[in-house]
């Protein structure tokens, strides 16, 4: 029973964070080993309150380490890695939890033909009466989801409905919800928008945003640099296991930032290569002075 669990419960946060406030999470050279293999490597990452820190990377670029880093599942093995400041190493995601750090899966965690309202409080049910007979408060559950649901923007008609039964988009809501009310101050997206359609994606993003709005920091794993750009605040970009990129919204533009995303040194070197074959067009592939990169880093180690 945790309806004594830090969180919102119900209060709409909207006190405006101070310009510069101190970070809540933060990853000064940070690295991750597996024995021989370095998966990691040199990591800075900086998660303020009030913005979305997006981070980007090819499959193997290492953004599954760093989250398993910062939502406590493995330890650092090299640098530091501070919550408030405080240099911590987290043995289970519980002790990150405790310290506000909540990630939404891919999968949510969610049991589709159970209803929303008891997907929301699924192992942490709310309950009434004396022990050893207590027995679970569904109405203020029911009451207490809609509520904090309602805060975010998100109105459904019937919360006993199975929570398979909503959209993709509509899913990930409500575990960002979820995880806003059981006191998350750091979310950690994980690809929330990958399996989505265009207009789910942009309903997902529309509650980044407003997750951002209630002061939480937000860290967005994402493939896409369109929809990182929506909404992002800062952009990191992984490339085997090492930062290449890391820069304020207003240091890189759209096209910038796809470049890096599509691996910019690799592409020039291609360009030059293609421009040999006849019937080839190279004409949108990028030059090497299109390539703005205010964090470099050598690709060691793999993911």
């Amino acid at each position: 029973m945790t309806n004594n669990a830090p969180g919102t419960h119900g209060a709409i946060l909207k006190d405006t964070v101070p310009e510069g406030a101190a970070p809540l999470v933060e990853l000064r050279n940070a690295g991750k080993s597996y024995g021989n293999i370095r998966a990691l490597h040199g990591v800075d990452l900086t998660v303020r309150p009030s913005q979305v820190t997006c981070v980007l990377g090819d499959n193997g670029a290492g953004k599954s380490t760093l989250i398993k880093i910062i939502s406590g599942l493995h330890q650092h093995t090299e640098g530091e890695f501070l919550v408030d400041g405080d240099p911590v190493h987290f043995s289970t995601p519980r002790q990150a939890l405790d310290r506000g750090i909540a990630t939404v899966y891919q999968d949510l965690a969610t049991v589709p033909l159970m209803p929303v309202w008891r997907n929301f409080f699924l192992g942490s049910e709310m309950t009434k009466g004396p022990w050893p007979i207590r027995r679970l408060d569904i109405e203020r559950m029911k009451k207490t989801a809609d509520e904090e649901l309602r805060n975010m923007g998100i109105v459904l008609d019937d919360l006993e409905q199975p929570i398979g039964t909503l959209s993709g988009g509509q899913r990930q809501c409500v575990a960002i919800a979820r995880a806003v009310y059981f006191g998350a101050r750091v979310l950690i997206l994980d690809e929330p928008t990958a399996a989505l359609g265009v207009k789910q994606s942009g309903v997902v993003l529309k509650y980044i945003a407003a997750a951002r709005e209630r002061g939480l920091g937000v860290i967005f794993i994402t493939h896409n640099p369109h929809h990182a750009y929506m909404v992002g605040d800062h952009f990191s970009v992984l490339r085997l296991g090492t930062l290449e990129l890391s820069a304020e919204r207003n240091e890189i533009t759209l096209d910038e930032l796809t470049n890096h995303m599509a691996g910019g040194t690799e592409l020039v070197a291609l360009k030059n290569e293609l421009a040999q074959v006849r019937g080839v067009d190279v004409e949108g592939l990028p030059e090497e002075r299109d390539l703005k990169a205010p964090v470099t880093a050598s690709p060691e180690g793999t993911s």
